[in-house]
């Protein structure tokens, strides 16, 4: 693999890594970087451009599960978690699958209509400022003492609701964290509790997509493509992982104004560069 290949792998999985899991939208930043580089690789085909960043993505998925083992491995029911619970109360996989029904159940529906019609710079860039609204809005109109202040006091009745503010992620651009985050805390979550369930519940939801899309795409893992998706998997994870951590211990402190402020900048950067 040549040494700038080499360097454009690892700064493509660089940008999903920190991206992918914060509120500032992984697609808008993926846009930038795509046309300059990805598909400037002239032995990438777009459909080996396209089983790359799903590459990656799973790359950033693998640190969400390691941040959040203990509580994956409680849920799961393999062994008992380490994480102190108050209250006695914990997160519960039926929760979780009760926030992913309303996204997965449109998903399903409006794949093919997303796709034709949603994959656009203009329809990314509309969704970056509309998603940036919603958050400066969680932030000015939420509770000032939250409700709820750490995931596992989450209802059934607030997990289906965030899931229903997730379903405004399955328009590219808009973040689903930001979209699920900012429903969390209009909910009366804190945000650090609103980020956790987003974070947990981004995995299966992602995981099953990811893995349906490799499905299709099996036949582009080739002696000449693996080392290339080896390299953005190992790069995506990494950068995830300190971008997670990082993002968690600062969210309740900085909260979501500070990430719509950037998400406005960056419609600017593209609009710049595009247009």
């Amino acid at each position: 693999m040549e040494i700038l290949l080499l360097l454009k792998v690892i700064i493509l999985g660089m940008v999903e890594g920190l991206t992918e899991f914060v509120p500032v939208s992984s697609t808008g930043h993926m846009i930038i970087v795509d046309d300059m580089w990805l598909k400037s690789e002239k032995f990438l085909s777009k459909y080996v451009a396209n089983t790359f960043k799903i590459v990656i993505q799973l790359g950033s998925i693998l640190a969400v599960v390691v941040v959040f083992k203990d509580r994956f491995i409680s849920m799961i029911g393999f062994r008992k978690s380490t994480v102190n619970y108050q209250d006695g109360k914990r997160l519960k996989l039926s929760q979780v699958i009760t926030g992913l029904i309303p996204a997965g159940v449109l998903g399903v529906l409006f794949e093919d209509y997303i796709d034709e019609h949603l994959f656009s710079t203009t329809t990314v860039l509309i969704s970056l400022i509309v998603g940036a609204i919603l958050m400066i809005c969680a932030d000015l109109f939420s509770p000032k003492e939250p409700i709820v202040k750490t995931v596992d006091q989450i209802s059934y009745k607030q997990a289906l609701l965030i899931g229903l503010f997730q379903c405004l992620s399955l328009w590219p651009g808009f973040s689903r964290s930001g979209s699920t985050i900012s429903g969390g805390v209009l909910l009366g979550l804190s945000h650090r509790a609103a980020a956790d369930f987003t974070f947990i519940m981004a995995v299966p939801i992602m995981v099953g997509a990811s893995m349906l899309s490799l499905m299709k795409n099996w036949q582009y893992f080739t002696l000449e493509t693996i080392p290339f998706f080896i390299v953005g998997f190992i790069s995506a994870f990494i950068f995830a992982l300190v971008s997670i951590r990082f993002f968690l211990k600062l969210i309740n402190k900085i909260k979501l104004i500070p990430f719509a402020i950037y998400r406005i900048f960056l419609v600017f950067i593209i609009y710049i560069v595009y247009f």
